[in-house]
């Protein structure tokens, strides 16, 4: 996901609190032994082999492992994409991808990696600290479009929010920053290994900004998957992007399933800044902006508030249409982000005060499915999965 997430770097405060979930949903890895019905089983079954049925073959709601499994591990590396298949993820996001100097696709949050690496460190990178302009706001840290790939793979990843994840950093230098072609070696021996088709979600970031550098994404993209043969509508493979217009690329230059992420009502997606488009994604959730998106992708990810919308408190009041609006053009639904820890709940859910204590996320879960959204995005797969099974049992 791109930093329209909201990420709030708030401090801890008093003891924990966190709940115990990760074992006891690890008992429940792969879904299945979460008791879930006979029709969400076959629907798990149908995944099995190559995924011939595309979108259709996810079970509903779709558990999308947020870059990973980054409620337990430092997000986009191997460590966190591993954990969120064996917690039972349906699909993975791996990754949200940016380019090298050299014209590499790697997996990175955003292409500032200041905050995701250990990059600070390397003395011999100290002149490469710069400030940029991204999407309109002066940005200042490290760039991986200043870095060639054999550069970049002597970092290595560290905990993004460490405030709310201190767990996480125990892990911090365990991995290094993966390709996108290393994504989709790892998907074929992950889909061997596991005996089930794997999925992922890759994300073009900031494409408008990379265009401008002559390090177009889109083309990149096309043409690993072709090398792949992951560019099919069945294949296993669903990409994302912010800006309507990079989905409007791929749409002419592969097969797979598409998705238009859409931030907050208010904001505007950076290519209509760009191009002097007015709309705002208020615009775009409209049921003529729906049939416009309907005629080159196939889901929109919207994030949770334009899903059940939240009063000033930032209390969930009554859902929009926006679920039964899409659905009648045909779109499915993927919102982001759900997460465990109580900045990221709205207030009436949280426990406690620390900045890393667990909330009642259950309880948040039950109101997003029973809007009928087709899948979510979360960092706590297990939390997720046991959600669902509630959720599914009824």
């Amino acid at each position: 996901m791109n930093t329209h997430d909201s990420d709030k770097r708030t401090q801890a405060n008093g003891a924990t609190g966190r709940r115990a979930l990760l074992g006891a949903a690890v008992l429940g890895a792969g879904g299945a032994v979460l008791g879930l019905p006979g029709a969400a089983r076959a629907a798990e079954a149908g995944q099995a082999g190559h995924g011939s049925s595309g979108l259709k073959s996810l079970p509903k709601p779709t558990i999308i492992g947020h870059r990973g499994s980054s409620g337990y591990r430092p997000e986009h590396t191997f460590g966190s994409y591993n954990l969120a298949l064996d917690l039972g993820a349906d699909v993975v996001e791996a990754g949200d991808l940016v380019p090298t100097k050299d014209g590499h696709l790697v997996c990175r949050h955003e292409p500032e990696i200041g905050g995701t690496t250990d990059v600070a460190d390397h003395k011999e990178f100290a002149d490469r600290r710069t400030t940029k302009t991204l999407d309109g706001v002066p940005t200042t840290g490290w760039f991986t479009e200043d870095f060639t790939l054999a550069e970049l793979k002597t970092l290595r990843a560290v905990e993004r929010i460490p405030a709310n994840r201190p767990h996480n950093t125990l892990y911090n230098g365990r991995w290094e920053i993966p390709t996108f072609e290393e994504v989709l070696r790892w998907q074929d021996e992950q889909t061997r290994k596991r005996g089930k088709q794997v999925w992922i979600y890759p994300e073009t970031k900031h494409p408008t900004y990379f265009r401008g550098l002559g390090l177009g994404l889109e083309e990149r993209v096309a043409k690993l998957l072709r090398k792949h043969g992951k560019d099919k509508r069945h294949s296993p493979v669903i990409l994302q992007s912010f800006e309507p217009s990079s989905i409007q690329r791929l749409n002419t230059l592969l097969d797979n399933p598409l998705v238009v992420l859409l931030s907050a009502a208010g904001t505007r997606p950076y290519d209509f800044v760009a191009t002097g488009d007015p709309r705002t994604v208020a615009d775009l959730v409209t049921p003529k902006g729906l049939r416009e998106i309907a005629g080159y992708a196939q889901g929109i990810g919207p994030t949770l508030d334009l899903i059940i919308p939240k009063d000033a408190a930032g209390n969930l009041t009554t859902p929009s249409t926006l679920v039964a609006d899409a659905h009648k053009v045909g779109l499915v639904l993927h919102p982001y982000t759900m997460r465990n820890e109580n900045p990221f709940l709205p207030p009436a859910y949280r426990k406690g005060s620390a900045a890393d204590a667990y909330g009642d996320v259950f309880a948040v879960f039950q109101k997003y499915f029973e809007t009928g959204i087709d899948g979510v995005f979360t960092d706590n797969a297990d939390t997720a999965l046991l959600a669902r099974a509630g959720f599914v049992n009824g």
